[in-house]
This record gives structure tokens, C-alpha cells and sequence, in this order.
């Protein structure tokens, strides 16, 4: 029995559901695909899987073989990835971490683009705005932004730096009055961005001089889109980076509020990071991207 062929065998027939379609996708006979499976039952001396003629599904001893060998066969291909990706060309599997509506507005228009130029590469990208820990969740590279604490286990690579704009609707400034000055603020409804539980300070620097401005407002949440449609209907002023709404403020459904001043919530850092392990320096597949991100999103 070819161990490895029929770990891949077993594995595809589980997440495809069926002999047939695993076999298909394995460019090999549904009758070689059954042979390796019923190899590894009578090697491992127990069923991995429940067959009907409708229906295959995994034992209970399946299902913990099932999570194993789709490590084994992850480990492999990334061993394989660690040798020739070093090459001239990105290969191999990638798995990459973005912020949800960084992902959706900056990374997913050039997706195509990116894909067609890297033939050889397998890109998996999951979106979340929780901090990921690359180890446990198997991540070779994670976008942030924002500056992260200093990890001496991670490689930090600063990408470049983007802007924040304090952003209010023509309906909502004719109602309440467009401030003209950043402690005016203190009089509107700000629609903030949850940072925690603690008072949220917005801080502006103009000619080196920083300010804070402590606001408050009847809405908060953890998601950036959600807080442009807000201040869209008119809900209040936001602070949102200028990825997220140039276009609005460019064709005038947004204004954008004091532009002489540079302003970030409490003390984070408008920057975009990429996060790495020491083992993955020198990959092409972790170059690629991140020279994806810096020229999406104009951070060159």
C-alpha cells in the first residue's frame, strides 16, 4: 500500500463526500481510489467510514484519523513549499489573515490579477478583525493594521501607512452644524469604532502640536462599513480610514472635517503591518502578497 496516496485518498473522499467525486478530483479510477481506502481500513485494522450506496460519511475513529491526516498531508505540502518557494517563482499553499473590510475593499478587486500572475500559487485568505495566532491557526501571514505589540517570536514588516478622515453626511452637517474646530466634537454625536470598553479619545496634530478629544456618541461597533453607512444616513461624524471612503468624500456623499490635521482613535498607529514566523523569511509566496497589499491599497 502507498501510505501517502491513500491518506490523500481518504481525505478527498471525505470532503467531497463520495468515492466517485474524490475520484475525479484525483484524476484517478473510482476503483483505485476505493482499493487505496480499504488498504488503510485493513492496515489501521478498523472502518473510517460509513458507506451506503447514497451516502459515505465518517466513523467516530474516522473522524479523528480524518483531522490527523489532513495535518500530515498539510505538513507535506508545506515542506514542499518551503523548498520551492525559495525559487523565482511564488508556489505552494498560502494561507493569509486580513481585516474584513480591508480585505473586501483594498485585496479582493486585484484577486484575479494576482492569481493569473502566480499560477503556482494556492491562496487561502480568511477574514477576521480578531488578532490571529499564526501558530494555532496555521497562518503564514497576517495583515494588520495599525502598529502590534513587539513579538519576538514574529517577524514585524511595517508595509506602508494610510490616512484617517473625520467624515459627516451633508444631511447630518445641515441639521447639527459643521464643525470647525476638533473640540467642537465634544457637541456632535460620534459614531465610534469599538476599541474597549474605556473612554474613546480621538487625537489630532497639526504643525506638531497633538490634541485629544474625548467623544462620545449613541453608537459603537466593531465594524468599519458599518460606521460609513452610519454616517451616510446622516447617524453622526465618523473617523474611518480613507480606504474605506475617499470615494465618498470624492463624490461629495461625505465631507470630510478638518483637513489640515492628522487623527488617529487613542493612540493607534494608522500604519498596515504583515506578520510572520522566522521560518517563513525569504518566501516568495509572503513577498507576493505583501507587495499585493502595498500597492492595493496605495502604500507605497
Amino acid at each position: 500500500m502507498d501510505k501517502l496516496q491513500a491518506l490523500r485518498a481518504f481525505v478527498e473522499v471525505t470532503e467531497s463526500g463520495g468515492f466517485s467525486s474524490a475520484a475525479r478530483k484525483l484524476e484517478l479510477a473510482t476503483s483505485s481510489v476505493t482499493r487505496s481506502v480499504d488498504a488503510l481500513e485493513e492496515a489501521l485494522g478498523t472502518a473510517l467510514l460509513n458507506r451506503t450506496t447514497r451516502l459515505v460519511t465518517l466513523s467516530d475513529a474516522g473522524k479523528t484519523y480524518y483531522l490527523r491526516a489532513k495535518r500530515i498531508l498539510e505538513d507535506i505540502a508545506e515542506a514542499d513549499a518551503a523548498v520551492t518557494d525559495r525559487g523565482d517563482e511564488p508556489s505552494g499553499p498560502l494561507r493569509v489573515s486580513v481585516p474584513v473590510e480591508f480585505a473586501r475593499q483594498c485585496i479582493s478587486p486585484h484577486l484575479g490579477a494576482f492569481l493569473s500572475r502566480y499560477p503556482k500559487l494556492d491562496l487561502d485568505i480568511t477574514l477576521t478583525d480578531t488578532v490571529s495566532d499564526l501558530v494555532s491557526e496555521r497562518i503564514d501571514l497576517a495583515i494588520r493594521l495599525g502598529t502590534p505589540p513587539p513579538d519576538a517570536s514574529m517577524i514585524s514588516r511595517h508595509i506602508g501607512n494610510f490616512k484617517r478622515y473625520v467624515v459627516a453626511s451633508h444631511v447630518y452637517l445641515s441639521e447639527f452644524g459643521t464643525p470647525v474646530a476638533p473640540e467642537e466634537l465634544t457637541a456632535h454625536q460620534s459614531l465610534r469604532f469599538s476599541y474597549g470598553a474605556g473612554r474613546q479619545v480621538w487625537m489630532f496634530c497639526k504643525d506638531g502640536v497633538q490634541s485629544e478629544v474625548v467623544v462620545t456618541g449613541r453608537l459603537k461597533t466593531n465594524n468599519s462599513d458599518i460606521l460609513r453607512e452610519a454616517a451616510l444616513n446622516g447617524a453622526g461624524v465618523a473617523l474611518l480610514p480613507n480606504w474605506l471612503v475617499a470615494s465618498d468624500v470624492q463624490s461629495g456623499r461625505l465631507t470630510r472635517l478638518f483637513e489640515g490635521y492628522e487623527v488617529n482613535p487613542n493612540n493607534a498607529r494608522s500604519a498596515v503591518t504583515a506578520l510572520y514566523l522566522p521560518n517563513q523569511r525569504g518566501s516568495r509566496r509572503i513577498s507576493a502578497f505583501i507587495e499585493l497589499v502595498a500597492g492595493a491599497a496605495n502604500l507605497r
